[in-house]
């Protein structure tokens, strides 16, 4: 076979792997997460247990342990730890959201300070 029909199933194969998003990382510092309120009292309802923080490049803390985390384009994905498997949506800068069913639902997570 020629390098020349190789160039097309090589396109292929990389297909899927440009399609998930580029590697990233997100902000260090402490994520709070909370759910909305309603307009008669809170603006959000933090949740303790699902507060995050994320101490390097590729790595985050929680109350449980610690663990690993891949940021593809505009979702980050818990690698290892106590949340495995665990993604959320990147929304802005410093701004998450949980991903459930896969959507971004209701949980809201944000970025306060290092």
């Amino acid at each position: 076979m020629t390098r020349f029909a190789l160039a097309p199933l090589a396109l292929l194969v990389a297909a899927p792997a440009m399609a998930q998003g580029q590697i990233g990382t997100i902000e260090r510092g402490q994520y709070i997460c909370e759910l909305p309120g309603d307009a008669g009292s809170q603006v959000g309802v933090e949740q303790p247990h699902e507060n995050f923080r994320i101490a390097s490049a590729s790595r985050y803390v929680t109350e449980e342990g610690s663990g690993t985390y891949l940021r593809r384009g505009d979702v980050v994905t818990m690698t290892s730890g106590p949340r495995n498997g665990q993604q959320y949506a990147v929304i802005s800068t410093g701004f998450l959201r949980k991903i459930e069913n896969g959507e971004p639902g209701r949980l809201r997570c944000y970025r306060r300070g290092r």
